[in-house]
């Protein structure tokens, strides 16, 4: 099943505006993360006030997180940005990095998943994202009110259908 793909459709022909859009609707899931993992950035270290770059290879799209300053910004595929560090892989594989589902080693050493920048940093990130016990379905239905149970199932399959392939 490739989620990714269909998401990825009018994200390319989208215009500026709609990727603010995009920007709220990740930062208002990031801010939600650190309500649920608030420490998650604590392992970092020295590296916190590093800038991180997560870019899904099937979006038109990166997600740019500064730890110090608790913030994602969304920016599009070809824009300039700056990050000590990043990764980059299918959207799929990122989340399944998140959550600790899949071996980042041998991912990289598989050349599925490629660092960027300062290794140390991303390797300190990568500590630090193990240590939460994220868990996007239960974290996203935090926020589903009284349809939380069905918000958690359907995040549930979708994260299922998604990492057939991976896993």
């Amino acid at each position: 099943m490739q989620i990714t793909s269909i998401l990825a459709l009018p994200l390319k022909a989208v215009p500026l505006m709609p990727l603010v859009s995009i920007e709220l609707v990740a930062s208002r899931l990031f801010k939600l993360l650190l309500s649920a993992h608030g420490d998650m950035f604590e392992r970092l270290g020295t590296y916190k006030s590093n800038r991180f770059s997560f870019a899904p290879t099937d979006l038109p799209l990166n997600f740019l997180i500064e730890p110090h300053l608790l913030r994602l910004k969304v920016v599009r595929k070809g824009d300039t940005f700056t990050a000590d560090a990043g990764v980059e892989a299918p959207l799929v594989m990122l989340l399944a990095l998140l959550e600790g589902r899949c071996d980042a080693d041998a991912l990289f050493f598989s050349r599925d998943l490629k660092v960027i920048g300062d290794m140390e940093a991303m390797l300190a990130m990568r500590n630090a994202l193990d240590d939460c016990d994220i868990d996007l379905p239960r974290d996203l239905a935090r926020i589903g009110g009284p349809v939380a149970p069905i918000v958690h199932r359907l995040a549930e399959e979708i994260r299922r259908q998604s990492l057939k392939g991976i896993q």
